[in-house]
C-alpha cells in the first residue's frame, strides 16, 4: 500500500525522502525545522491528503470474500467485514443501500460486494463502502437457502398442520406473476379448456432486486381485500413462474416472500420454475405444482366431466328419494293402524292444558303475595340514610379529634428531642473529638511503623539463617571436600557398583568442573575388588567399615538436602 500511494500522489516536482506533493498537505505546512527541508504537516492534513488518494484511485472496486462480525447499528447502517486466508477489509454499508440489498448479509457467508474504497481518519483506517452485494458462487447460494429452509422450517411455516384444502370450484381466482410473461397465458388457457373462472391478476416482478417486495406485497394485497368493494376477493392464489436457473428464481427463496406465503388466509398454489426447480415458496404453500399448468388444473376441475358427474349424482339422487318416498308412506300407514282417533287425543290434551294453566295463574299470584310481605319486612328492618350518614359524620368528628391531639403530642415529642440533640451538637464538642482522632491516629501510626520494622528485621535474620543451613546442606560442599558425583548415561545417579555395566560411560561431577569415564570390568565379578584383600584381611575389613561410613554419610546428606528442599518450600 504504502508503493500504490507513493505512485498515485508523485508529481513532476522532485521530491526527498519523506517528502509529500505540493497539491498535498504541503499547501498547509506551517513550519520548517531548522537545517531541514522537511515540512511539516499537521495529522488532519496528512488524513485528508491519503483519503482523497484512495478515493481517486479506488472509486470502483468489486471485492470477494467471506463476512465476519456483521453488526446492524441503531442507526440503520450496517457495519462488517470481509475476509479471506491472509487479510481482512473493514466495510460498511449505510442505511438506504441496506434495505435495497437482494440478499441479507450473515456470518460466514462468501459473497461479492460492489463499492468505494475511502478513509476513516478517527480511526487511522482504510474501508470499503459497499453499494451492491451478491453471494459468490452457486455453492454458497444452496448452503445459504438450506440455513434459511431450516431456521424457517424450526420456527413452524412448513408444518403440514397449516396447509389448507384448496376449494373444489373457486370463483376467482388470484395469480401473482408478471403480465407479459408465457406464464399468465398458458394459465387462461388452461382455464378455458376446463373451467372458465373470473382471473385477476397482479402484476409483479418475477427476478431482480424488487422481484421479493412485490410478490410479497400481492400476495398480502390479495388477503386484504375484503370482497365489498368493485374487487371480488379471491377464493384461491396462485403464485406462478417460469423455468430459469438459481439465481432466477431467488426471488422466490426469500424470506419475506415465504413469510407472506405461510401467512396467506387465502389458500395458495406455488408453481415456479419447471418439476426439477424447488424454491423455499413451495414448502410454504398449501400445495405445490411442478409447472404454472398443472396449477391451473389444479385449481378448477374438467366442466365436462363435472356435468356428467353431476347428472349421474341426480339420476342416483332421485331414485333414492323415491324409494325413500316409498318406503315411508308404507311406514307411515302401518303406524296409522296402530293409532288411535286423532280428535279424542287432542281434546283430552286440550283439557289438561286448561288444567295447568289454571293451576299455573294461582301458583304466580300466591308467589307473588309472598314476595311482597318478605319485601315489607326487610323494609321495616332497614335504618332510613339520614341515620346512618349521620352516625358516621360523629365518628368521623371523634377521629379527626384524637388524630390532632395525637399529631400535637408527637410534635412536642419532637421538638424536645431536636432541643436536646442541639444542645450535644456543639463546635467546642466536634473540635476536642476531632483533636483527640487525630492524636490516636498519629500514635496509631507510628506503632505501625515500629512494628511493620521489626517484622521485617525478624524475616531478614531467618532468611539469612535458612540461606547459611542451605548452603550447608548442599552437596556441592561434599564435593569440595573431594567426593564426586557418578552419573550414569541415563541421568540417573548411581550409588551402587551394581547398577554400573562394562563399557557404560558415565559422567563425573567433580567441585569443580565435569569429566567423563569409561567402566572397565563387571563389578558383580568381583574384577574391582583389591588383589591383596585376601593376604590383608584386616585392611580389608577396615576398607568395609570405611565404605559403609561413607553410605551413612551419603544418606545424611541426601536426608540434609531433602530437609533443605524442604525448608527452601516453606520458606518460598
Amino acid at each position: 500500500m504504502p508503493v500504490l500511494l507513493l505512485k498515485a500522489i508523485m508529481t513532476d516536482t522532485p521530491l526527498l525522502h519523506g517528502d509529500l506533493p505540493v497539491d498535498g498537505p504541503a499547501k498547509s505546512a506551517t513550519a520548517v525545522r531548522p537545517g531541514s527541508n522537511l515540512p511539516e504537516f499537521s495529522v488532519s492534513d496528512l488524513a485528508r491528503a491519503l483519503k482523497r488518494t484512495v478515493e481517486d484511485n479506488y472509486g470502483y472496486v468489486r471485492v470477494r470474500g467471506e463476512i465476519s462480525q456483521p453488526k446492524r447499528h441503531g442507526s440503520g447502517h450496517l457495519y462488517l467485514r470481509l475476509k479471506d486466508e491472509t487479510a481482512v477489509l473493514e466495510a460498511v454499508c449505510w442505511k438506504g443501500t441496506v434495505q435495497r440489498l437482494a440478499i441479507r448479509p450473515e456470518e460466514g457467508m462468501e459473497v461479492v460486494c460492489t463499492g468505494r474504497l475511502t478513509t476513516y481518519p478517527g480511526r487511522s483506517q482504510y474501508q470499503l463502502v459497499i453499494e451492491s452485494m451478491e453471494l459468490a458462487g452457486e455453492g454458497a447460494l444452496l448452503k445459504l437457502l438450506e440455513e434459511r429452509r431450516r431456521r424457517l422450517a424450526a420456527e413452524g411455516l412448513f408444518d403440514a398442520s397449516r396447509k389448507r384444502r384448496l376449494p373444489y370450484l373457486p370463483t376467482v381466482i388470484g395469480v401473482v406473476t408478471s403480465p407479459t410473461g408465457a406464464v399468465i397465458r398458458d394459465i387462461l388457457h388452461r382455464l378455458a379448456d376446463r373451467f372458465p373462472r373470473h382471473v385477476l391478476l397482479w402484476p409483479v416482478a418475477v427476478q431482480g432486486e424488487q422481484a421479493a417486495a412485490q410478490i410479497a406485497a400481492a400476495i398480502a394485497g390479495f388477503n386484504a381485500l375484503d370482497g365489498r368493494g368493485p374487487v371480488p376477493r379471491p377464493d384461491l392464489l396462485i403464485v406462478a413462474r417460469g423455468g430459469g436457473s438459481l439465481e432466477d428464481l431467488m426471488a422466490f427463496n426469500e424470506e419475506i416472500v415465504v413469510r407472506a406465503a405461510a401467512a396467506s388466509a387465502i389458500p395458495l398454489i406455488s408453481a415456479v420454475g419447471h418439476e426439477t426447480d424447488t424454491t423455499l415458496i413451495d414448502f410454504a404453500a398449501d400445495l405445490r405444482a411442478p409447472t404454472p399448468t398443472a396449477a391451473a388444473e389444479m385449481a378448477v376441475p374438467v366442466r365436462s366431466e363435472l356435468s356428467a358427474q353431476l347428472l349421474d349424482k341426480e339420476r342416483r339422487l332421485v331414485a333414492a328419494m323415491a324409494r325413500g318416498m316409498a318406503e315411508r308412506r308404507t311406514r307411515i300407514d302401518g303406524l296409522a293402524r296402530g293409532l288411535g282417533d286423532p280428535r279424542v287425543l287432542l281434546e283430552t290434551c286440550a283439557q289438561r292444558l286448561d288444567d295447568r294453566s289454571e293451576r299455573l295463574d294461582l301458583a304466580m299470584q300466591g308467589l307473588f303475595e309472598r314476595r311482597s310481605r318478605l319485601v315489607a319486612e326487610m323494609a321495616g328492618r332497614l335504618r332510613h340514610p339520614r341515620e346512618t350518614l349521620t352516625a358516621a359524620r360523629a365518628r368521623l368528628e371523634s377521629e379527626t379529634r384524637a388524630l390532632d391531639a395525637a399529631q400535637r403530642r408527637v410534635l412536642l415529642q419532637q421538638d424536645a428531642t431536636l432541643a436536646r440533640v442541639a444542645d450535644r451538637l456543639t463546635p467546642l464538642s466536634l473540635t476536642r473529638r476531632l483533636t483527640e482522632g487525630a492524636g490516636r491516629l498519629t500514635a496509631a501510626a507510628a506503632g505501625l511503623e515500629r512494628g511493620f520494622s521489626r517484622v521485617v528485621d525478624t524475616a531478614a535474620n531467618r532468611l539469612t539463617t535458612l540461606r547459611a543451613l542451605l548452603d550447608s546442606y548442599s552437596y556441592k560442599s561434599v564435593l569440595a571436600r573431594g567426593f564426586v558425583l557418578v552419573v550414569g548415561p541415563g541421568g540417573q545417579a548411581i550409588t551402587a557398583a551394581a547398577q554400573t555395566h562394562p563399557g557404560d560411560v558415565v559422567r563425573l561431577t567433580f567441585a569443580a568442573g565435569h569429566a567423563d569415564a569409561q567402566i572397565l570390568g563387571d563389578p558383580r565379578e568381583g574384577g574391582g575388588e583389591d588383589p591383596g584383600a585376601e593376604r590383608e584381611p584386616g585392611r580389608a575389613n577396615k576398607r568395609v567399615e570405611g565404605e559403609g561410613r561413607e553410605a551413612r554419610a551419603r544418606t545424611a546428606r541426601k536426608q540434609s538436602a531433602h530437609r533443605d528442599r524442604d525448608v527452601q518450600g516453606d520458606l518460598f
